[in-house]
C-alpha cells in the first residue's frame, strides 16, 4: 500500500530500515481495537456532515467485514504497511474502494495509536480486575476451610507465634485487595478519548469528540491536544500496579516453594500444578509456583524500560513511543497467566494440618503468651520477657518445650505461675485470645472472612457496571 506520507519523499525505504521501523509483528494484536475506534470516527464524521451519509455507512459497513474476516484469521498483516493502521485501512481499501481513503480525514495516527491503546488497556484492567478476584476467591474458599488449623506464624523466616492458616491466606486476600483498588482507580485514567487530538494541534474539521466518546463509551476525553498524543502515564500506572501484583504474586510463590519441601511440608500441590525430574524419579517439583516468582523480574523490566523511554521525550509524538507496547504487552499476558495458574493451585492443593501444628507445637511459639502472663500478674513486660527467655534456655538445654515443664520448674523462675499457666500456653488458647481486631483469634477470622467476602462482591459489582459499559 501506498505510504501516507511517501509525497514528501523521492526515495522508498531501505528494506532492512522498513523491516527495522515496522510495528505491525507487535500492534497487530490492536487490530479490533482499530476497528472499533474507526468505526467511531466514520460515524462521527457522517453525523457531522463531514463526509456524507453515504460514505459513512460504506466505510463502516467496510470495516465490519474487516473485523469478520479477521476473526475468521483471514488477514495477513504485511510488514510494508508499516503498522496495524495501514494495514486494516489497506483492507478496508479493497472492501469498499477510494472512498476508504475518507476514514482517514480529521485524524492523525498518533490520536489513532493512542486510542487503539486506551481500548485495549481497558480492556486489560477489567480481566486484571476479574483475574485478581478469582485468586481472592479461591483463597476465601480455603481460609474458610482452614479456620481451625494451626500454624506457626514466621518473621525472619524463624517460628514467632501460632496463627490460624486462615489468617495467613487472609493476609494475601488484603494485599490483592489493594491490587484490585489500584486497578479500579487506574480505569478513571485510562477511560479518555485522545482520538480528535490530530497529529498534535487538534484539527480544523467540526468534529464531534463527545460523540466518539459516547460511541466507545468512554467517560471524558482529553483537554488538551498535545497531552492527548503525547501521554503514555495510563500504561505506566498499569505496569506499576502489575509490579506491585507480580510481587505479591511472587510472595505466596515462595512460601508455596518452601511449604512443598519435605522440610515444611505443610501442603502438597495437585499433580497437574507439579512436574518432576527426568533424573531423580522421587521429585515432585513446584515448577510453575517458580515460574512466577522468576516471571515477576520480567514485568518489573517493562515498568523500567519504558519509564526510562518516556523520561526524555519532548512534546509530543516521538518514534520512540513505539516501544511502550511489546513491554506493556508482554507484561499484560504475564499478569493474567500468573493469576490463572496460583489461583489453580490455591484452589486445588492439599493441606497438611497435622504437619502444621506439629511445627506450631515447636520452636516455642507460645513464648510470648508466657510473658504477657507474667505481665497480667503485675510483672513489668521488659522483666517477664526476660524470666521467660531463661525459661526457653533452660528447656532448650533440656530438648523440652515449654509445656513439659513442671509447676515447680515454672516457679523456679517466677512466683507468679501459678496451675493456670498450662491452660494460658495451651495452642488453641494461645491463638484465640488474639481477638483484637485483625488478629489471628477465631472471631476475628470471621470478622476477616465477612470483609473479604464484601471485597469479592464489590469487586462483581463493579465489573458487572463496566461490562455493561462497553
Amino acid at each position: 500500500m501506498k505510504k501516507l506520507w511517501g509525497g514528501r519523499f523521492a526515495a522508498s525505504a531501505d528494506s532492512f530500515a522498513e523491516e527495522f521501523g515496522a510495528s505491525i509483528h507487535f500492534d497487530k494484536r490492536l487490530a479490533p481495537f482499530d476497528i472499533q475506534g474507526s468505526i467511531a470516527h466514520a460515524t462521527m464524521l457522517g453525523s457531522t456532515g463531514i463526509i456524507s451519509a453515504a460514505e459513512a455507512q460504506q466505510i463502516v459497513s467496510g470495516l465490519a467485514r474487516v473485523r469478520e474476516r479477521l476473526e475468521r484469521s483471514e488477514i495477513e498483516f504485511r510488514v510494508s504497511d508499516e503498522d496495524i493502521h495501514m494495514n486494516i485501512e489497506r483492507y478496508l481499501t479493497e472492501e469498499i474502494g477510494p472512498v476508504a481513503g475518507k476514514l482517514h480525514t480529521a485524524r492523525s495516527r498518533n490520536d489513532q495509536v493512542a486510542t487503539d491503546f486506551h481500548l485495549f488497556m481497558r480492556n486489560a484492567v477489567i480481566e486484571s480486575v476479574e483475574a485478581l478476584r478469582e485468586l481472592q476467591q479461591g483463597l476465601l474458599e480455603q481460609a474458610e476451610k482452614g479456620r481451625g488449623v494451626i500454624m506457626p506464624g514466621y518473621t525472619h523466616l524463624q517460628r514467632a507465634q501460632p496463627v490460624y492458616f486462615s489468617h495467613h491466606l487472609l493476609a494475601y486476600a488484603q494485599m490483592f485487595e489493594r491490587d484490585i483498588n489500584r486497578a479500579q482507580d487506574l480505569w478513571r485514567r485510562t477511560n479518555i478519548l485522545p482520538l480528535g487530538a490530530g497529529a498534535i494541534a487538534g484539527t480544523t474539521f467540526p468534529i464531534d469528540r463527545d460523540q466518539v466518546a459516547s460511541l466507545l463509551h468512554f467517560d471524558g476525553v482529553y483537554e488538551n491536544s498535545m497531552d492527548a498524543v503525547s501521554d503514555r502515564d495510563f500504561v505506566l500506572e498499569y505496569l506499576s500496579l502489575a509490579s506491585i501484583c507480580m510481587m505479591h504474586l511472587s510472595r505466596l510463590c515462595e512460601e508455596i516453594i518452601i511449604w512443598t519441601t519435605g522440610e515444611f511440608g505443610y501442603i502438597e500441590l495437585d499433580d497437574s500444578l507439579s512436574t518432576g525430574s527426568s533424573m531423580m524419579p522421587q521429585k515432585k517439583n513446584a515448577d510453575f509456583a517458580e515460574l512466577v516468582r522468576g516471571k515477576t523480574g520480567r514485568v518489573y523490566g517493562s515498568l523500567m524500560g519504558l519509564l526510562t523511554t518516556m523520561k526524555g521525550l519532548p512534546l509530543t509524538y516521538n518514534k520512540d513511543m513505539q516501544e511502550d507496547k511489546e513491554g506493556a504487552f508482554d507484561a499484560v499476558d504475564t499478569v493474567l497467566g500468573s493469576l490463572t495458574v496460583v489461583t489453580a493451585m490455591v484452589r486445588t492443593w492439599r493441606v497438611r494440618p497435622d504437619v502444621m501444628r506439629s511445627s506450631a507445637e515447636g520452636g516455642f511459639t507460645n513464648a510470648t503468651d508466657a510473658a504477657d502472663y507474667l505481665a497480667k500478674k503485675g510483672l513489668p513486660f521488659r522483666d517477664a520477657h526476660e524470666v521467660v527467655g531463661k525459661l526457653v534456655r533452660y528447656c532448650v538445654e533440656g530438648k523440652r518445650a515449654l509445656l513439659d515443664l513442671s509447676l515447680d520448674e515454672f516457679k523456679g523462675y517466677s512466683p507468679l505461675f501459678e496451675p493456670d499457666v498450662f491452660t494460658a500456653l495451651k495452642l488453641e488458647n494461645v491463638v484465640d485470645r488474639r481477638n483484637s481486631r485483625g488478629g489471628t483469634g477465631s472471631n476475628s477470622i470471621t470478622r476477616q472472612i465477612d470483609i473479604v467476602r464484601g471485597f469479592v462482591k464489590a469487586s462483581g459489582g463493579w465489573l458487572s457496571e463496566r461490562r455493561k459499559s462497553l
